[in-house]
């Protein structure tokens, strides 16, 4: 008996001269500590990250209630925010009760994949919830992966986690989008905070009227705090970064940055990387973007096309057809645009005339409008213009998303036009663009860029991965 007891006690003096060798126990690590524990082999460091780090603590505190993080693409805020924050805070409250919600619920369960695993690590998980859109500690926390505009009735959390709610260009551009995330935001995700429970909203800008901007702009905006950290630094930057320094130079250093902006444009990055959407309000172009004329084509041209937007109509609506060139140096040249108001039968014949008269190496582009009507009326051309090398092209996404592309590199300097009388009027249409009375030419143009640069694979960032 006597042996017995004290081997016992020979065990537990050896299990508390184990335990402070390990560190402090399940709840007590800092979130930067624990993160360096959990995922050591990534730089949690970083300035922008420990700033970052001490907000998320601040709202676990119960200091922050309402928190919107802006960040540019691939800088870890999904890492951090919505992977990590809420397996570390479930440490630190047991009954934790969260909702993560992306943009649809395929994201939203890759997040809660990524949770659950480091959840099983180290809190470990109840036997018959583990369900990938829903699953529950073994110490009682609650987890529930969502996608934006899905149902959540009968649901409570302490935290909400919105991560992205927008996933591209196109459904940013969308007034019924941006209302309907508006509207299940506030009648139905919102409904579901429990009293003195938090809300994160972390998002790359897409638009000034994005849930953030929403946000900022109602009655409740005061209760929210705002950390906005652009790629590049602006004045007085919440890190004391001197203005034009990179947010993370070991990943996307300034050369990498500015590299990103000469791809996207000015428009495209200042909302996506520097977190400062700005209306269009006609300013996709720019007139000193169209600085260069030439009287001729020089004759190293790889590649030519004429691309055709076509009238529904003949009552108003204009036809236009945009020839457009790419040389051995990667410049882009306006050669012709003809444009009118033509009936079916007066459109087609200057279609054919086109034809004749374009050099032989021009490639014909017809957009094809949707619906039977549409697919026969360019069938019709294709047949009437045999012989020659035409095409029909099946657009998607709205009219401004196509058209990016084409001003990133009129922004370049990589757009050039030839002079001719047609001049002035191409222009003030892109410079109205896209809020002008007419976008056949801005369309056209767009459509024929676009078949230059796919054919020569020049590189368009449309999407983004965190």
């Amino acid at each position: 008996m006597l042996d017995s007891m004290v081997r016992i006690e020979k065990t537990i003096r050896r299990i508390e001269r184990w335990i402070p060798r390990q560190g402090p126990r399940i709840g007590q690590m800092s979130f930067h500590d624990w993160l360096r524990a959990v995922t050591p082999t990534y730089n949690w460091v970083w300035p922008y990250l420990v700033y970052l780090q001490s907000e998320l603590e601040r709202v676990a505190n119960g200091e922050c209630q309402r928190l919107i993080v802006m960040m540019p693409p691939r800088h870890a805020k999904t890492s951090t925010i919505t992977v990590r924050f809420p397996v570390w805070f479930m440490e630190r409250r047991p009954d934790l009760r969260v909702i993560v919600a992306g943009y649809n619920q395929l994201l939203a369960n890759k997040f809660s994949r990524m949770s659950r695993k480091i959840a099983l690590m180290r809190l470990g998980l109840r036997e018959n919830r583990r369900a990938v859109e829903e699953w529950e500690t073994s110490t009682g926390s609650w987890y529930r992966a969502v996608g934006v505009c899905g149902g959540i009735t009968g649901m409570g959390a302490n935290l909400i986690i919105i991560d992205d709610p927008i996933k591209s260009r196109e459904e940013a551009q969308s007034l019924t989008y941006r209302e309907r995330v508006w509207d299940w935001y506030t009648d139905d995700l919102y409904t579901r905070l429990e009293p003195g429970g938090a809300v994160i909203l972390v998002m790359t800008r897409w638009h000034e009227d994005d849930l953030a901007g929403r946000i900022l702009n109602s009655e409740d905006s005061e209760r929210w705090r705002v950390l906005r950290l652009p790629a590049l630094a602006e004045e007085d930057d919440p890190l004391g970064r001197q203005p034009g320094e990179a947010l993370n130079p070991d990943r996307y250093p300034v050369e990498e940055l500015l590299r990103i902006k000469s791809v996207l444009g000015s428009w495209a990055f200042e909302s996506l990387y520097q977190q400062r959407p700005m209306p269009m309000e006609g300013g996709l172009f720019r007139r000193e973007w169209f600085s260069k004329f030439v009287d001729a084509v020089p004759a190293q041209v790889e590649s030519r096309v004429r691309y055709w937007d076509k009238a529904a109509t003949s009552d108003g609506d204009y036809t236009a057809g945009v020839r457009m060139s790419r040389t051995e140096d990667g410049l882009f040249y306006i050669e012709d645009v003809v444009r009118g108001r033509w009936s079916p039968g007066e459109r087609d014949k200057i279609i054919r005339q086109c034809a004749e008269t374009d050099p032989i190496d021009t490639k014909i582009y017809l957009e094809q409008e949707p619906g039977s009507s549409g697919i026969d009326s360019v069938q019709a051309i294709i047949r009437m213009l045999a012989g020659f090398f035409v095409y029909a092209d099946h657009v998607t996404g709205s009219k401004p998303v196509r058209a990016e592309p084409f001003a990133a590199q009129a922004e370049a300097g990589n757009v050039i036009l030839v002079r001719a009388h047609w001049n002035i009027a191409f222009l003030d249409e892109l410079l109205m663009f896209p809020n002008g009375t007419h976008d056949d030419q801005v369309d056209a143009a767009s459509g024929a860029f676009n078949k230059l640069a796919k054919s020569h694979q020049i590189e368009y960032i449309e999407s983004f991965w965190r």
